[in-house]
């Protein structure tokens, strides 16, 4: 299956989201915040029909809207906290609102499919380029932020007194977030992102609590089931979304199982 360029773009795209989504979604379950992933997702597709409306890249109208809102929530701090319902709505109208901008434009509604569910396979090298550049912002960002960003996670009330911007690390954070979401949105898409933003590093930390031995479960397990999931697919002919998010569950329920 490797001597088809699409499956060496797809190989390589799922790599690099499953690298970041791993390192990124560590930290995201570490703080208690899975359901960002999951709400950035929802509003980046609003995003990115529009720009298929205005005749932009998805891929920007995702990155631009995510960035937008994962700023806005980290600036909302802890005012965003407990409002499940309130921002379930935003997120629903979202979604509705992206649905009606590919009602003006049916001859796209394939694109509706492969944004809600992911099409690793038709990842172009431009695309793949894109996504590269993404994940080297996005890994420098944290890099800068990881250690301020680990003791505000763990002992907030401690980092503050010890002169910790909680704010301007939050929102830098969920701008990180953002750009992980709008990565792996191209993987599986924005209904999906669980699954390798939250799966691989939630399975981690039952598996063991310390912090370098975590990240690094995270993305073994990441890349792992992305990149199997890729080679199922091709050997099933079923959705590349499908295994992997299936792959990601059943990792996470074996991890139950044993604690290390």
């Amino acid at each position: 299956m490797l001597a088809y360029g699409f499956m060496d773009n797809a190989f390589a795209a799922a790599g690099i989201v499953a690298v970041v989504c791993a390192l990124v979604g560590y930290f995201l379950v570490l703080r208690g915040q899975s359901f960002a992933g999951h709400a950035l997702s929802h509003v980046g597709f609003t995003g990115a029909t529009g720009a298929v409306l205005l005749g932009a890249p998805p891929l920007w109208g995702l990155v631009a809207v995510t960035l937008a809102a994962g700023v806005g929530m980290g600036l909302l701090g802890e005012r965003a906290m407990g409002r499940d319902v309130a921002i379930g709505m935003v997120l629903s109208f979202s979604l509705g609102l992206g649905l009606l901008f590919l009602h003006f434009f049916t001859a796209y509604a394939s694109q509706a499919t492969a944004l809600l569910f992911g099409n690793v396979l038709g990842v172009d090298v431009a695309t793949l380029w894109a996504l590269a550049g993404l994940g080297v912002v996005s890994l420098a960002a944290l890099s800068v932020i990881a250690r301020p960003l680990l003791f505000a996670s763990l002992q907030p009330e401690v980092a503050e007194a010890r002169g910790v911007d909680l704010r301007l690390v939050s929102v830098t954070f969920l701008a990180i977030v953002a750009l992980a979401t709008a990565e792996c949105a191209q993987i599986v898409g924005v209904l999906l992102v669980f699954t390798l933003m939250i799966g691989p590093a939630a399975s981690a930390q039952r598996l063991t609590a310390r912090l370098g031995l975590g990240l690094a479960i995270s993305v073994l397990l990441a890349l792992s089931e992305a990149w199997l999931g890729i080679a199922l697919a091709w050997w099933t002919d079923w959705p590349v979304s499908f295994w992997i998010s299936t792959l990601s569950a059943a990792v996470y329920l074996a991890s139950g199982l044993r604690r290390l």
